[in-house]
């Protein structure tokens, strides 16, 4: 067995993710909609567009992929030494659903309440052989639920998703912190699961848990053996895909098609990015800032919540009568840039984020 030492690149592709998932945030008002804003632009529309395409479904999936791949390593690690994990990452996982059940209070899309619960299926799939870990992530990928309603005619209904946001709705945008924390985590589980099932998001989020995990037991995120001619398949490939989908009115195949050509997006900026990083060193010195702001992943993702909601809400600034995506999209930077600070600070002295270490001595707890 090899040992499973640092991924910096792994460490930089979780920075980007986390970035990108504040900065989109943020262009959604995180989910916090007041009408027309007092100060939009005419650019708002082209600038929403833009980093929808570039960044919707494309973050979250490139945090799915490194979540599967920490599971790897963690699982991997206690094998080596002869000790099971199974039982001590379903734990896991109960505290990461109690963090999103926090992180729920503050922003309504929480997804680490929902990857708790996907992460389990990595339990049972990591004791199968590769060729049927392989099986499940091709049949996951083909996006089963949506080509079978797409045949069939049968939908499963999310109706009741615009009852739920409207409750919530009315709390941001006239309620205390207090009305917005209750609403949220009254509604904000339902309408979650209503939209991961709208858009195909939980089939794609299992399966993309187990290509991370794959990705692991192959190693292919280290430069050895013929990885970076790996690598440049994945990248000619996604690349030719996402321009051939580019060029491919989906009209009443989007449903099922648009969340594959979301993984080609993925799959080419992940792809892009390992080839990079090996191959530039100016690139991966750039890029290395990021690997402190994806190190602490899960504490950049509950702060953005925290400041966000803060900014967007009636309790606070009021953002989301205020201004349009253009100036929201700078106010993302402005929050990732603070964010950013505060983890170069932190990691002076530490050499794990706060919520990653309480997170670490919780699992670990009663350890033997």
């Amino acid at each position: 067995m090899l040992p499973n030492t640092r991924i910096d690149v792994a460490d930089a592709l979780r920075g980007l993710a986390v970035a990108g998932i504040i900065l989109y945030h943020s262009v959604e008002h995180f989910n916090i909609f007041g009408g027309k804003p007092v100060h939009a632009l005419a650019s708002d529309r082209t600038v929403f567009d833009a980093l929808t395409w570039l960044l919707s479904g494309k973050m979250y999936g490139i945090f799915a992929l490194l979540f599967g791949l920490s599971f790897f390593i963690m699982n991997d690690n206690r094998q080596q030494k002869g000790k099971p994990f199974a039982g001590r990452f379903a734990w896991r996982m109960l505290l990461l659903f109690g963090f999103g059940v926090i992180n729920m209070s503050f922003y309504d899309g929480d997804i680490l309440t929902f990857y708790a619960i996907f992460g389990l299926f990595l339990i049972p799939c990591s004791f199968l052989p590769n060729a049927a870990v392989w099986a499940i992530i091709a049949f996951l990928a083909i996006q089963p639920v949506e080509l079978f309603s797409l045949i069939s005619g049968h939908h499963i209904s999310t109706a009741a998703m615009g009852k739920f946001y409207g409750a919530m709705g009315q709390a941001h945008t006239s309620g205390t912190i207090f009305d917005v924390a209750a609403a949220n985590l009254k509604y904000g589980f339902l309408a979650s699961g209503l939209w991961f099932v709208a858009k195909g998001r939980i089939t794609q989020t299992i399966m993309l848990f187990l290509l991370g995990m794959q990705l692991g037991r192959h190693r292919l995120f280290y430069n050895e053996g013929n990885n970076i001619k790996i690598w440049r398949g994945i990248c000619a490939a996604s690349v030719a895909l996402v321009i051939g989908g580019s060029l491919f009115e989906f009209g009443k195949l989007n449903a099922w098609l648009h969340p594959i050509y979301n993984l080609f997006i993925l799959l080419m900026i992940v792809s892009g990015v390992v080839l990079l990083w090996y191959r530039f060193g100016g690139f991966r010195k750039a890029m290395g800032h990021l690997g402190v702001f994806g190190r602490m992943s899960l504490t950049n993702y509950l702060l953005s919540s925290i400041i966000g909601g803060f900014i967007f809400n009636y309790y606070g600034l009021d953002g989301c009568h205020q201004i349009g995506e253009t100036w929201c999209a700078l106010v993302g930077v402005g929050i990732i840039l603070v964010q950013y600070t505060f983890c170069r600070l932190w990691a002076l002295k530490h050499d794990r984020g706060p919520a990653e270490t309480l997170w670490r001595k919780l699992t670990w707890i009663n350890n033997k």
